[in-house]
């Protein structure tokens, strides 16, 4: 499992994150405090707090490729 730090301010940014993560074959969740959520699922995300950096859990440790589509995305 990879995990990274990821930040999603408008509408915009979640359309477009979940259509990128939609794409790949592996699982991904995302955590904000006691909450997990398919990151697959644009409701899901929209019922998070978005003010926050989120946590990123990506179920697959050859993801690179997709670290680099998300890249606008990570919080260093």
């Amino acid at each position: 499992m990879t995990t990274a730090k990821i930040r999603i301010n408008t509408i915009e940014d979640v359309k477009h994150f979940v259509a990128i993560v939609t794409g790949v074959d592996y699982d991904v969740d995302i955590v904000s405090g006691r909450y997990a959520i398919d990151a697959k699922s644009i409701m899901g995300i929209f019922s998070l707090d978005l003010s926050k950096d989120l946590e990123l859990r990506i179920h697959s440790d050859d993801c690179g490729e997709f670290l680099d589509e998300i890249k606008d995305f990570i919080v260093e």
